[in-house]
């Protein structure tokens, strides 16, 4: 299987289930977006689902991006083949590109199986080359839990040339978002930026 070509695998009906292969190690090789989802929606036999999250300003604190699911509001309902659920475009100020450092805030919560060795690797890309690369370990989380997490991002040092170009080519910066349980791939979301 090419991981970053052909057709979505899907994990039901005795189809191509090769995507149960992929480990942290082969997403860490990655130099550009892959051009699907790694794994089907059914993959997350958690029921991890994110509840809220703010992109801020480290620096100034500013509030750059926030959503929060209202408590008690279920998540939004979807087919095994809906993509958008875990697609999103976010548009944010050209300044955001000069930042030095960015403060995400996660809130997720899990479903009634335990979460052991939870971690998540995220790439960024812009037109097919490797801009920067997080990785992540939330540890263990408990069955039908609420969970939060704080991140710091150093962000990526860019020229002037490439502010210039990324502000040109609204979407064309990509991210993908890898979530592993014990290693083995559950959940694979996907990004694109525009900067105004």
């Amino acid at each position: 299987m090419s991981l970053n070509g052909g057709k979505e695998v899907a994990a039901e009906g005795g189809l191509d289930q090769s995507w149960r292969n992929i480990k942290p190690a082969d997403v860490l090789k990655f130099d550009r977006a892959t051009d699907h989802f790694l794994c089907p929606l059914s993959a997350n036999i958690y029921d991890v689902q994110f509840n809220a999250f703010k992109v801020r300003d480290w620096g100034s604190k500013e509030v750059l991006f926030e959503m929060n699911r209202p408590p008690g509001q279920s998540p939004p309902a979807y087919t095994l083949e809906d993509d958008a659920v875990r697609s999103i475009r976010y548009t944010f100020p050209a300044d955001f590109l000069k930042l030095e450092t960015v403060g995400t805030s996660l809130t997720f919560s899990v479903g009634p199986k335990e979460v052991p060795n939870f971690r998540m690797i995220e790439r960024h890309y812009f037109k097919n080359k490797l801009i920067k690369s997080y990785d992540f370990t939330f540890g263990f989380c408990i069955p039908n839990s609420s969970n939060s997490w704080e991140s710091v991002y150093p962000m990526p040092k860019l020229s002037s040339a490439e502010i210039a170009d990324m502000m040109k080519s609204p979407f064309e910066t990509k991210s993908d978002s890898f979530y592993f349980v014990n290693d083995e791939l559950f959940m694979h979301n996907k990004a694109e930026y525009a900067y105004k």
